[in-house]
């Protein structure tokens, strides 16, 4: 083994803990959704402006921050993400000890944007540590990691910010103002830690971040990194288009699953209990990454990637039209299904753009801002018509995925110069 292998080894592991630690937080809002709802006795359109503040930043921080990596090398860029990360959970204090909702959408917005800064660096990176042949297996391996984050998230999430306070009173039960501030200071609690953890991981990266300058790929001198320029890449715009309806179809569900499973006609359970069964989500998301990334070795991305949103609509359509606990299995199964969709569409988009790859890099992280607009329409709609109406929306989203997958298979990827994309 080259020292330079050993290189990229500890450097995707390094990258790796990133994942984990952006999953865990994002994830983290789908209890806390259930919590504000019912602190602030919001409805389903209004609590989705939680989603909406915190994915509205990929639309916002992503054509800076693909700027900022071309700048700063990915080892100051990560380092400098974190840093925003920590200011954001540390303005959630300032928004509960106000008790204003609107400070709490500004603290998600500003820690987005430090988790945006480091999709754009981690996600190519992790690809293109290693043999080109395998970005595939590097990418979604690195997403499993990602799945733990997320799986772990709802489970002590809800044990935080589901239990005591108002929700010890009861449901019609007149609420006291003691009762509140105890949720408040629950919440409170949550994002201190959570700006804790995310310090000591910027301290590691920073104490090795000449080991990752070093194994990490150089952005070729001759490339324009400009995001502008993947506009003009059909399938760059494909991509993109791939990344809004997934992300949003899973931050939909994952939003609204723990007040579904907590319905009458579905599991009857209490908040926290439901919100800890929102794991069960993540982790069949957890599962398939790691199944995925042992099957895309053998299978074809394209086929994988047509099979898993085909099914994953099916099951959308099962949650619409089943009732009783049925469909609550099958929201959560969507999980499984969810596991390999944004890395294959990440890599095949890479592979198949004439863009640069930092520039299709950035406009298909910008395209998560789709987990912003398809949430709030589902909201809108679960207000209208009930939390299993709204299930259409995600259905149309991933039978829009599978068609990608299918063109997307028929298309060769494009061929590129020496000097184009990362130097290997």
């Amino acid at each position: 083994m080259t020292q330079d292998t050993d290189g990229q080894r500890f450097a995707f592991i390094s990258i790796t803990t990133l994942f984990f630690a952006w999953g865990f937080i994002t994830v983290t809002i789908d209890p806390l959704i259930a919590s504000l709802k019912a602190i602030f006795a919001l409805s389903y359109a209004e609590v989705m402006l939680t989603q909406f503040a915190f994915f509205l930043a990929y639309g916002v921080v992503s054509l800076p921050a693909a700027a900022l990596v071309r700048r700063l090398g990915y080892a100051r860029s990560i380092v400098v993400a974190l840093g925003i990360m920590i200011a954001g959970c540390l303005i959630v204090p300032i928004a509960t000890h106000f008790e204003t909702f609107a400070i709490v959408l500004v603290a998600l917005f500003v820690i987005a944007g430090g988790i945006t800064v480091l999709q754009v660096a981690a996600n190519p990176l992790a690809a293109a540590l290693g043999p080109a042949a395998r970005s595939h297996f590097r990418l979604t391996l690195s997403q499993a990691f990602n799945s733990l984050g997320t799986a772990l998230a709802p489970y002590i999430m809800s044990s935080v910010v589901l239990v005591g306070g108002i929700f010890a009173a009861g449901e019609g039960k007149a609420v006291t103002a003691a009762q509140r501030a105890e949720s408040l200071r629950h919440i409170d609690l949550a994002f201190i830690v959570m700006a804790a953890l995310i310090a000591l991981l910027a301290v590691f990266i920073f104490v090795v971040r000449a080991r990752l300058a070093g194994a990490a790929p150089l952005l070729a001198s001759g490339e324009d990194s400009s995001v502008a320029l993947a506009f003009r890449s059909r399938w760059a715009l494909l991509g993109a288009a791939g990344i809004f309806l997934y992300v949003g179809a899973e931050v939909s569900i994952g939003s609204t699953l723990t007040n579904f499973l907590h319905q009458e006609d579905v599991f009857d359970v209490s908040f926290e209990r439901a919100g800890k069964l929102v794991s069960l989500y993540w982790l069949g998301a957890m599962v398939g990454r790691f199944a995925g990334s042992a099957l895309l070795t053998r299978v074809r991305a394209t086929t994988l990637l047509s099979a898993a949103a085909a099914v994953a609509a099916l099951l959308c359509l099962t949650v619409r039209l089943t009732p009783g606990a049925f469909a609550g299995v099958a929201a959560l199964s969507i999980g499984l299904m969810n596991s390999i969709m944004f890395p294959v569409i990440f890599t095949l988009t890479l592979e198949r753009s004439t863009a640069s790859r930092a520039g299709t890099s950035g406009l298909l992280v910008m395209a998560i801002v789709g987990g912003a607009f398809l949430p709030r329409l589902v909201g809108v709609i679960a207000d209208a018509a009930g939390l299993r109406t709204a299930y259409v929306v995600p259905m149309l989203a991933y039978a829009c995925i599978s068609a990608f997958a299918i063109a997307a298979a028929r298309v060769s990827p494009a061929a590129r110069p020496a000097t184009a994309g990362f130097a290997h």
